[in-house]
């Protein structure tokens, strides 16, 4: 017969047997894990993975996400994807090293080439632009103010297809000049008022830096950041890309061809990967590109006529939130190609996500990260307005057609 004593040391044994049974390591296995960057604590590197390859798997790549995913903190990765292939046509993968085009994206480009020139003192922000397009018969109009989208130029995605441009033939930047020169499309509002989201501003804007430094702006762009960033994957898309390019497909997998739009640059058609997104993403952390006033000024907000936590810099998207929270980024949409482009400055995270075959998953995707890293309430997640594609914009080419046909219809012509 078991003692007390004995009973009691039973228990305890078995009850550890249990325990040990059931409760989880209190370190996973490396083989589940990536090896920890040298800039984070192991534990901290392994419960971002965690929610991120949760957060992915669940709102991502689920849902025939195809192209690149690459979160990092301090310039250290943390998570990186590359799922699908580079062509859907073919057999290839795509990889850490397939360019895709960032859409709008682009414009984070766009802004700092310029911003560049203004600390060269090479140009003024108070410039009016005719002093760059003499002529150009929209008066009033600063170069501040195409950074910002507060010009009240209309945009050249609606009104080229409404004029009577042949659309078997590409539309370059200068075409995009002549069409306002000649055929002067109404502005959509005078300038200074109020912010509208126009591409004809930043196809203007690469135009400035072509006057300017007496170089193609795809020249430019490779000389004076590219290379000496060591970009290697990156390129402003011109013409003489199109049939080597990284091609871009609809939702559902069909081939989403060049269009009379794709000739045109500095609002579209850079060519990137996440890899050499995060070389941009941490040379905008020192002096290397521009000055940190310079970068606070473009990333200060300068609209306020409408109350809203989102709003508009200089070439960048911020939202300001009510805890003093403040986001950093520009997403983009061109056919097929979706991108997000995040920047969490407070905790210096960044957040890439590049895709080839439309799925606006990315965008949301993107916005969730946001709250794995702080207090940044995403859980209002709305789409973003980075509409660009022509096909998506079939119903505002109407609806520009109706409007001009009222306007030329009171005038009498």
């Amino acid at each position: 017969m078991k003692t007390i004593t004995q009973i009691v040391l039973l228990a305890i044994v078995l009850a550890g047997c249990n325990s040990s049974a059931t409760k989880k390591p209190a370190d996973d296995s490396l083989q589940y894990y990536p090896p920890t960057p040298a800039k984070l604590e192991q534990h901290e590197f392994r419960n971002y993975y965690r929610e991120l390859s949760d957060l992915f798997d669940t709102t991502l790549l689920n849902k025939s996400f195809n192209g690149g995913i690459l979160v990092a903190k301090d310039g250290a990765i943390i998570y990186e994807k590359y799922t699908g292939k580079a062509d859907l046509r073919k057999p290839d993968s795509l990889t850490a090293t397939t360019s895709l085009q960032i859409a709008s994206t682009s414009k984070t480009f766009t802004s700092v080439a310029i911003m560049r020139l203004v600390q060269e003192n090479k140009l003024s922000l108070d410039d009016s632009i005719t002093k760059y397009f003499p002529g150009l018969p929209y008066p009033g109009i600063t170069v501040r103010m195409l950074l910002s989208h507060r010009s009240g130029l209309p945009n050249y995605i609606y009104f080229i297809p409404n004029s009577d441009w042949d659309k078997k033939k590409y539309a370059t930047n200068n075409d995009m000049l002549n069409i306002l020169f000649n055929d002067r499309p109404n502005r959509s509002f005078s300038p200074g008022r109020r912010f509208s989201y126009s591409n004809t501003n930043f196809v203007l804007l690469a135009m400035i830096v072509e006057k300017i430094s007496g170089k193609p702006f795809p020249e430019y762009m490779q000389e004076k950041f590219f290379t000496p960033l060591q970009m290697t994957h990156t390129y402003v898309f011109t013409l003489k890309d199109t049939l080597t390019a990284t091609p871009s497909f609809n939702y559902n997998g069909t081939y989403w061809g060049y269009d009379f739009l794709d000739g045109t640059y500095g609002d579209k058609n850079i060519y990137t990967t996440p890899q050499d997104l995060l070389k941009w993403d941490q040379a905008l952390y020192t002096d290397q590109v521009l000055s940190k006033a310079m970068l606070d000024s473009a990333f200060a907000p300068r609209s306020f006529e409408k109350p809203s936590i989102h709003n508009y810099g200089l070439g960048w998207r911020l939202e300001l939130l009510p805890n003093g929270k403040k986001i950093v980024y520009h997403f983009g949409r061109w056919h097929g190609f979706n991108a997000a482009f995040a920047r969490l400055m407070d905790e210096k995270v960044t957040i890439i996500i590049l895709g080839n075959k439309f799925n606006r998953s990315i965008y949301n995707s993107a916005h969730l990260c946001y709250d794995i890293f702080g207090d940044y309430q995403q859980h209002h997640i709305q789409a973003d307005d980075e509409t660009d594609s022509t096909e998506l914009n079939k119903k505002n080419v109407k609806q520009e057609q109706k409007k001009s046909a009222k306007q030329r219809s009171k005038s009498g012509n």
